[in-house]
This record gives C-alpha cells, structure tokens and sequence, in this order.
C-alpha cells in the first residue's frame, strides 16, 4: 500500500497575489515588501499579477486582507507589517488582533494568508527579519504564498 502524499511547490503558475502592507514601520516593512515582490518575480510571477494593498499600520492589515478575500481576485494574500514592543501595551493591542484577524479571513475564505507581519521586541530584532542578517520575512511570506496556491490546486 503507497500513502499518497501532496506536497506543493514553489512555482508560479497562474496565481494572483495580494500583498497588503502596512506604512507603519516603513523602513522595515519597505524591506519585507522589496523581498516579496523580488521573490514572486523569480518564481515567475508577473508585475501584472500583483497588487499592493497599503494600510496605516498592521492593525488594519486583516480589513484590508478580507475586502481582498471577498473580492475573489486573489489566489493568496501576503500580509506584511512590523510591530515593535514599546514601553506600552500597545503590541498586544496590535499584534494579537493582526494575528487573529489574518487567521480568521484564511478560514473564512479557504485563501491563504502568508503571514509576514513582524513581531518582535526591538528595533534590531525587526531590522535582522527585513534582511538585516540575511533573512527577509517578506521573501519567506512569499514562498508560502506560492506554495500554498500549488498545494491548495492539487487538493
């Protein structure tokens, strides 16, 4: 007996992709936006083929991801932004909800929603996932985008 297994790929196929970025933050989110849209282009994605979605800040970025959604133009959503802990407890007033709101709109619309949108603690923790030591999460958002519209083609 062989157990079959369906795995996607990193291939652009067809797929329509939304990137909603947050301005908040921009010296980063520029960074995470830059290293998306670089990896979509190499993985055959035309320019024609994305949109750029801006919001003010991370706490508006699932709005925005559901109007998306419900639009039925898109085969993935790429939520970028950068929330920063401060000396308040505005983080968990923005992160947490961001979280929750994203996960929502994937459930709601079977769309995924690569998950992008930073939380860290400092400033150089944000600077290090924007391509600081290498690593860009826009990039890594990017390819699980891709990924998931050649999984979710298969199922």
């Amino acid at each position: 007996m062989t157990i079959r297994t369906i795995t996607g790929s990193v291939e652009a196929g067809n797929g329509r992709f939304a990137l909603v970025v947050s301005r908040w933050n921009s010296f980063v989110v520029e960074q995470l936006q830059q290293g998306a849209i670089e990896t979509l282009r190499r993985h055959g994605v035309s320019d024609r083929d994305m949109t750029i979605i801006q919001v003010p800040g991370a706490f508006e970025i699932p709005l925005a991801c559901r109007k998306a959604a419900a639009s039925g133009d898109y085969h993935a959503i790429i939520a970028l932004g950068a929330v920063i802990r401060g000396e308040t407890a505005h983080f968990e007033y923005v992160a947490g909800p961001c979280v929750t709101g994203l996960r929502q709109v994937m459930s709601e619309y079977g769309l995924p929603v690569a998950f992008g949108v930073l939380t860290t603690d400092t400033l150089e923790q944000a600077v290090e996932r924007c391509g600081g030591k290498g690593d860009n999460k826009g990039e890594e958002a990017a390819l699980t985008a891709l990924e998931m519209v050649s999984l979710l083609s298969q199922l």
